[in-house]
Formats: structure tokens, C-alpha cells, sequence
């Protein structure tokens, strides 16, 4: 009886403890690690504005001595950056919209049918993300190459739209079987089919998971290497920015400072995107774990 009693009191006073802790403890606390966090985005920003001798001899300081715009002239023009930016958009809006339509798809059927091996079929999909994605490359350029899509954004868009995307499938899975039958029901009685009543029905309710899936889909489509390298080597036209930092490397020198400056090009559209859906993206996870 003692330990019974013991145990909630030790509990409550814990509570009252951390209760007790200044607010500005906390922010201080929270700022720190914000701070960590950042840190290697303001170093990229503050390296992509100075000369490689400075941006090797100015250690971790931030504010450059001499702010050197050309930097990212030189990224945007010389190393053809604003061609490479285009392609990755091209490549990284048509890879979210196929892949996000699929694993809705595929997410809402596992989650609202039962049909034979559904739940042997769900146990093969989740036993694949523990296979490395290097070992589909073979296969995957071999099929490409079959149908003459090696050197081309449509087989590039192909290839990595392709893959299975278990975890967004995972995440559309939970989030539709906690959405009552009886909104089906309701659309089957008036008349609506299968397509009509998951587009029209339960894909907009899906909308947080929908932008979850959507800035996954886009930070990994924009920051793919290998398949991008693979489908655009004898087509450097081709590349997205990804690959585009190869320019800033010679053969007996590298562009550091340039490289920074393409670097901060490249990643301030998915700061921007993530900002802006920063919510449903909170929302979309939270929604999928807590069923």
C-alpha cells in the first residue's frame, strides 16, 4: 500500500518541479537548440557571400568581411543553375502529383477493403523498407533502357515515381481506416462509385496527409543524387541541381564559394514549401500516428 502511495506523490511532485522552472529556462533551453539546428544553413549563407580564401581562413564567423555577389552570378550563369532549377522543378512537381495520387490510392484500398493476402500483401510492403535503394538501380536502368527513356526527364520522372514509397503508403493507410464507413456509405447511396468517392469524398479529408506526403515526396525527389546522375550523364542539359554541383569541381581545383551559392539556391524552395505547409504537415503525422 505504501509503494502504491508513493509512486503518484513522487509523480506530483515531479510535476510540481518542472512547473516551477522559469520560462525563461525553457526558451533559453529551446533557442540553444534552434541555434544547433541552423547553424550549418547561416555557415552555408555566409560561405556562398565570401572568396575561398576567406571562407577557409574565417572559420565558423559568420559575417563575411567582403560580401562577394558574384558568387551566385557565377552559379547561376557560368554552372547553368537556373537550367538545372528548372528541370528540378519540371521533374520534382510531376514525380509528387504521380506519386501522391498512387499512395492515396494504394493507401486507401489497404485500409478500407479486406480481399484475400491483404494483410500478407501490407506485411511484404513494410518488410521492404529495410531494402537498400541502391539495389533497385540495375533493374530499374535496365527497363529504362529497354524503352529508351535513359536519356530523358520522362524516364527520369519514371524512375524515381517508380519506387514504392512504403512509408507514404503507411501514412495514407492509418489515416483512412480512422475515417467512419458511413461516409461511404453515404456516397454509395448516392450514386458514387469507386473513383468518385475516393476523389471527391475521402481524398479531401485526406488533405494534411496529402501535404505530408507531398513535402516528403519533394525534399527526397529534389535531393536525389543517384538516379539523376545515372539518367542525365551523356545529357548534362539534363540535370537537376543535385547534380549540377559536379560543375564547381575541376580537376585541380573547386569552387567552394560557388558551390555554397548553389547550395542556398537549391534548398530555398523546400524552406519555402515547408514553411508554408508546415501545419498540415504537423497535422498529416499526427493524424497518421495517433490511429
Amino acid at each position: 500500500m505504501t509503494a502504491q502511495l508513493t509512486a503518484p506523490a513522487r509523480t506530483a511532485t515531479q510535476r510540481r518541479l518542472l512547473r516551477r522552472l522559469p520560462w525563461w529556462l525553457a526558451t533559453v533551453f529551446l533557442v540553444g537548440v534552434a541555434v544547433i539546428w541552423i547553424f550549418p544553413f547561416l555557415w552555408m549563407l555566409s560561405a556562398s557571400l565570401k572568396d575561398n580564401m576567406e571562407m577557409f581562413s574565417g572559420g565558423l564567423r559568420l559575417w563575411p568581411k567582403q560580401f562577394v555577389w558574384d558568387n551566385y552570378a557565377r552559379a547561376w550563369n557560368d554552372a547553368h543553375f537556373g537550367r538545372y532549377l528548372i528541370n528540378t522543378i519540371v521533374v520534382t512537381v510531376i514525380t509528387v502529383v504521380i506519386v501522391t495520387v498512387r499512395c492515396a490510392t494504394a493507401g486507401y484500398v489497404l485500409a478500407r477493403y479486406r480481399f484475400r493476402g491483404s494483410r500478407i500483401f501490407l506485411g511484404v510492403l513494410i518488410a521492404t523498407l529495410f531494402v537498400p535503394t541502391g539495389y533497385t538501380i540495375i533493374p530499374v536502368v535496365k527497363i529504362s533502357m529497354q524503352l529508351h527513356l535513359i536519356d530523358s526527364l520522362a524516364g527520369l520522372i519514371l524512375a524515381l515515381s517508380g519506387g514504392a514509397y512504403v512509408s507514404a503508403i503507411l501514412i495514407y493507410y492509418g489515416y483512412f481506416r480512422q475515417i467512419p464507413r458511413e461516409l461511404e456509405e453515404a456516397a454509395v447511396v448516392d450514386g458514387a462509385g469507386f473513383a468518385r468517392t475516393f476523389f471527391s469524398v475521402m481524398l479531401p479529408l485526406a488533405m494534411p496527409v496529402t501535404a505530408t506526403v507531398a513535402v516528403l515526396t519533394f525534399i527526397t525527389t529534389w535531393n536525389a543524387f543517384f538516379l539523376p546522375l545515372v539518367f542525365t550523364f551523356s545529357r548534362p542539359n539534363l540535370r537537376t541541381v543535385s547534380v549540377g554541383m559536379q560543375a564547381f569541381v575541376g580537376e585541380t581545383a573547386t569552387d567552394w564559394a560557388g558551390m555554397a551559392a548553389a547550395g542556398v539556391i537549391s534548398i530555398v524552395p523546400v524552406v519555402v514549401l515547408f514553411i508554408f505547409l508546415q501545419r498540415y504537415f504537423v497535422e498529416g503525422i499526427s493524424g497518421a500516428v495517433k490511429s
